[in-house]
């Protein structure tokens, strides 16, 4: 079996296909004692709510877990990073356990400004709480790396001590040439490393060296054979490097980097050991690091906390989701006007379905308080998940209504003082009602998506005149000039009665004048000279919000248009 293990974390991101690809094989080669799932189920590209199979390695943790969320500041919280702190937080709390929040801060050259307050306020606007963080110490501070450095050096120590770790000496240079000769071999090797500073410099030189204050780094001396493990959704997996069997190179990770900071996979074995976390749930683009991270909590001799490796975020049509594919950062949404509410349901049915009977119905919308009671981990899926934002929109439309239902609320109030003071200035309306804000939103909430969909031109005519463009609407209704001025001339002429609660009497009595015209046509032709182009709110509901007088001054003012 071949596999790929990189060798540095900022590698996984470009190798996530092929290490998906190697893992499928690694999978799919298992030998036949593994009775725990057939190889083809092992992994599947199917989507989300395709017909898929549940692990019977994933049974509900009967103790209260620990599990941890653990980004690295180097970037805004996404909507990946969302599920993936949603389905620890739900583990813990669904058991009576423990939520952390980690922060993985020791690669400083790639930390930005800001980015550890986005998690915070990104959290806690989401409404997930943290038992212990940065900000909430517990009795495993501190929670950042960067504070931990200490640790890190007592635990490599313990390794040198062993043998089972060593100085490197090398210089990037060196390195360099030893990663572009591994490629050039036949076959290539997926590791680079000759073991020069293990073979050639011996633990007196070493440490004299040391103690000359020269550059190295710590490398951990990996096994020959990487054991295999479990992941709870996918089962055994066994995943070694692919070796050239003349030229045999080694991974031996770097666990001390020479600025005297612990790389990801060495901190993150000794924090996850030390703040006592139970299982780990992350993408599956980390199920290539796994093997490292093993070997280490062997070389301590610790207990190994359960993997779930959950599927990768896709798009409709099958790619990657990409940070840089679009604002899909938590807050930038927020800003567009999604709800915590929709985002939490929308992201956790990313790879997560409740177990159902066949055929058995069950309703898609949860809140996070029913997630905390019911969310499992055995209705983990193992398909990619495909990144749907019309469900986004399905689930935000669904929130919103039913906040903005109660007119007496502080979330309607809210809305209408925010809606009030963004369509006063983008239409600049110094003399805007806030009442009137009010009234429309009373009346036509059910069709907002997002509530900053209220401050669009779509509902905008409540609040100014329409537009028109004779060419649009006499193409739209398929009608010549003729005809359309006739119709508007007859609805100035009945304005006085075009009420709510008559429009349709009056309609009636313009058929009767007038039994060519068709009733559709004039509706039609009613609501453009209201809203202009809008469509989506009923006439009855227009005529009511505009008024009598507001309807008939828009009549007169179309019909103008028309004879210009």
């Amino acid at each position: 079996m071949k596999g790929i293990i990189p060798s540095t974390r900022r590698h996984f991101h470009v190798t996530t296909n092929t290490l998906a690809f190697n893992l499928r094989n690694s999978l799919n080669s298992k030998t036949k004692s593994s009775s725990n799932t057939t190889p083809n189920d092992q992994i599947s590209n199917d989507h989300i709510h395709s017909s898929h199979k549940h692990s019977s390695l994933l049974i509900q943790p009967s103790i209260p877990v620990r599990a941890r969320f653990a980004p690295s500041p180097t970037g805004f919280l996404h909507l990946g990073s969302l599920r993936t702190a949603l389905y620890n937080y739900l583990l813990a709390k669904s058991t009576n356990g423990t939520f952390i929040l980690r922060l993985e801060d020791t690669d400083q050259n790639r930390l930005i400004d800001g980015a550890e307050e986005n998690i915070y306020q990104t959290l806690k606007w989401l409404n997930i709480k943290m038992d212990e963080s940065p900000i909430n110490n517990g009795p495993h501070s501190p929670y950042r790396q960067s504070e931990r450095s200490s640790i890190y050096s007592h635990y490599a120590n313990h390794l040198l001590e062993k043998g089972l770790a060593y100085r490197c000496f090398c210089s990037k240079h060196r390195l360099d040439g030893l990663r572009d000769s591994a490629r050039l071999l036949k076959p290539p090797t997926t590791v680079s490393y000759d073991r020069h500073c293990i073979n050639n410099i011996s633990i007196e030189e070493s440490n004299k060296r040391m103690e000359n204050g020269e550059s190295f780094t710590i490398r951990f001396k990996s096994p020959n054979q990487y054991p295999t493990f479990i992941d709870l959704l996918h089962g055994e997996i066994n995943l070694q490097p692919q070796i050239n069997s003349i030229d045999k190179r080694f991974e031996d990770p770097v666990l001390m980097k020479s600025d005297g900071l612990p790389t990801y996979h060495f901190a993150n074995v000794i924090d996850d050991h030390l703040m006592e976390i139970t299982h780990v749930i992350r993408g599956e683009e980390w199920v290539a690091s796994t093997p490292k991270h093993i070997a280490l909590y062997n070389a301590f001799g610790w207990e190994i906390p359960k993997f779930i490796h959950i599927p990768l975020l896709t798009t409709v049509a099958g790619k990657k989701l990409s940070k840089r594919s679009g604002d899909i950062d938590i807050m930038s949404l927020k800003n567009k006007g999604y709800l915590p509410e929709a985002l939490i349901n929308f992201s956790v049915l990313f790879g997560w379905n409740p177990k159902r009977d066949l055929g058995e119905k069950v309703s898609e919308i949860y809140s996070l308080d029913e997630l905390c009671q019911n969310w499992s981990i055995n209705g983990l899926t193992k398909g990619n998940a495909k990144v749907d934002w019309k469900k986004l929109d399905y689930f935000n439309k669904h929130y919103l209504t039913e906040k903005l239902k109660t007119f007496n609320s502080t979330f309607f109030q809210n809305a209408v003082e925010e809606s009030y003071q963004n369509i006063k200035n983008t239409l600049n309306l110094n003399n805007l009602q806030k009442d009137k804000v009010s009234n429309v939103l009373k009346m036509i909430y059910p069709s907002l998506v997002k509530l900053n969909d209220f401050n669009t031109e779509m509902y905008h005519y409540f609040f100014i005149s329409p537009t028109y463009n004779k060419d649009e609407i006499l193409s739209k209704l398929k009608i010549d000039n003729q005809t359309l001025t006739n119709i508007v001339d007859k609805l100035v002429q009945n304005s006085k009665s075009l009420s709510h609660e008559q429009f349709n009497e009056t309609i009636n009595i313009i058929l009767l004048e007038s039994p060519d015209l068709k009733k559709r046509i004039i509706f039609q032709v009613l609501r453009y000279a209201l809203s202009g182009p809008q469509s989506g709110i009923n006439l009855p509901i227009i005529l009511e919000l505009l008024g009598p007088e507001e309807v008939q001054s828009r009549l007169q003012n179309f019909q103008t248009f028309l004879k210009l």
